[in-house]
């Protein structure tokens, strides 16, 4: 048997490898239900050894402890199969188990050497691409996908998703327009595709290009699904370009109907929350009762350990309600995490340490502190992952704390590297309207 793309799949029935390929489809869209699909087909073919690490994998990327015995599940079926696997399936299995055992940097390295020996094998681009970015490499971004995308062509399935990842490298390596046009291109191709408007929308977010992002996102929002694994981050892109606007109410109302509707059930969707609600509240605008939801949601987590992008995000919402113990116990799990010797300790003790002491200090108002911890981190940020757009918060909420502690000549440097950047925004503006009232 092969799959849509042409690689070999040691599985001998074809519907089971068809419920695959559709599951890797809805998995490049960003839609649908690609558990479903392939826990629907396991129930028919329990031996599709893939089938079983397409779930472990997909578990294990979604950097949420709250999905381990699932991730822990599906593996463990897997490596009872192995026998009759090939080669390029005991090597998904490796990469997965990697990540599943702590080393991302381990596992994305392991996917993107199985997508040079098979060129074809989308899945392990793109779990290559989710691994470059959650470590915070923008360059990996766009090389991993350089490496394959010349062997692939439209008579190749999938071909416009390989497009969009590469258009969300070249954003995240700075390339812009190169970026833009090819995630149009892809969005062209296939209207569904939510990795490549997401790619577009961060190129418009990045150069402060406000009414064509907003825009941007209106005329793609038809095409994602509004319960796939993406949207409510692609509205969250549109409630940051709000809030650039000067509209935080508009931002809050984004906040309400596509971030929070969905109930906040996973980490990635309560790193969004934060992060908005913390911009907005950092500007000193009334957020009301939504902190409460995400802290609580937070509370549920503050043990795990597993990422500390995701800790430092958890010490906004407890910082920002006051909630010091928990904040404490926060930053406590970063420190034992910073301990150890996996991706996520690196990623602790270089970004995630220093972020989540700076946001607490900043909730306690001790603004100097915050100011210091932060501009210690920045340097460094991408070591715990995400986009530029997403790290933006530590320079958003530095200067904040450097005007608030009084810090004239930090307030003049931070204020200066915003207005180089996005100098229409409406919070550039008020920044440096107070900035300047420092010196006078």
């Amino acid at each position: 048997m092969k799959d849509a793309q042409g690689n070999a799949v040691s599985h001998h029935a074809a519907d089971a490898v068809t419920a695959l390929d559709d599951a890797v489809g809805m998995l490049n869209a960003f839609r649908g239900d690609p558990v479903g699909m392939v826990a629907d087909a396991l129930k028919a073919h329990p031996d599709f050894a893939m089938g079983h690490i397409f779930l472990g994998a997909l578990f294990a990327t979604a950097m949420d402890k709250t999905f381990e015995p699932h991730t822990r599940r599906a593996l463990t079926a897997a490596e009872a199969l192995l026998g009759a696997a090939n080669e390029r399936e005991r090597s998904h299995y490796a990469a997965a188990k990697r990540w599943a055992d702590g080393d991302i940097a381990g596992a994305t390295e392991a996917w993107g050497r199985i997508a040079m020996d098979h060129p074809h094998d989308i899945l392990a681009i793109q779990f290559a691409q989710q691994g470059d970015f959650f470590q915070g490499q923008s360059l990996m971004l766009r090389d991993r996908v350089l490496r394959v995308a010349k062997q692939w062509n439209p008579s190749i399935r999938g071909h416009g998703f390989v497009l969009g990842m590469l258009a969300f490298g070249h954003e995240e390596a700075g390339e812009y327009g190169r970026a833009e046009a090819l995630g149009r291109e892809a969005v062209a191709i296939e209207p569904r595709d939510a990795w490549a408007a997401h790619a577009v929308a961060h190129v418009m977010e990045m150069e402060g290009r406000v009414p064509a992002g907003l825009k941007w996102i209106d005329e793609t929002s038809a095409g994602w699904d509004p319960e796939g694994l993406l949207a409510y981050h692609l509205w969250w892109h549109g409630a940051l370009m709000r809030i650039d606007h000067g509209e935080p109410d508009a931002a809050l109302e984004i906040y309400d109907r596509h971030i929070a509707a969905g109930g906040l059930g996973q980490a990635l969707e309560l790193v969004d929350a934060s992060a908005l609600l913390w911009r907005i509240w950092a500007l000193g605008h009334d957020v009301g009762a939504r902190w409460a939801n995400v802290a609580e949601k937070w509370a549920l987590r503050l043990q795990h350990g597993i990422s500390a992008f995701n800790d430092v995000h958890a010490v906004m919402a407890f910082a920002a309600l006051g909630m010091d113990a928990e904040a404490d116990s926060q930053i406590a799990t970063l420190e034992r995490a910073a301990a150890g010797e996996d991706t996520n300790a690196m990623m602790a003790r270089l970004a995630g340490l220093p972020s989540a002491r700076g946001f607490a200090a900043f909730g306690r108002g001790r603004y100097a502190e915050a100011l210091s911890h932060l501009l210690d981190a920045m340097p460094r940020a991408a070591a715990f992952g995400g986009s530029h757009a997403q790290r933006d918060i530590l320079s958003w909420t530095a200067l904040e704390a450097a005007i608030r502690a009084g810090d004239r000549h930090a307030a003049d440097a931070l204020v200066a590297e915003r207005i180089a950047r996005k100098a229409e925004a409406v919070p550039t503006r008020m920044w440096l309207r107070r900035t300047q009232a420092l010196a006078d």
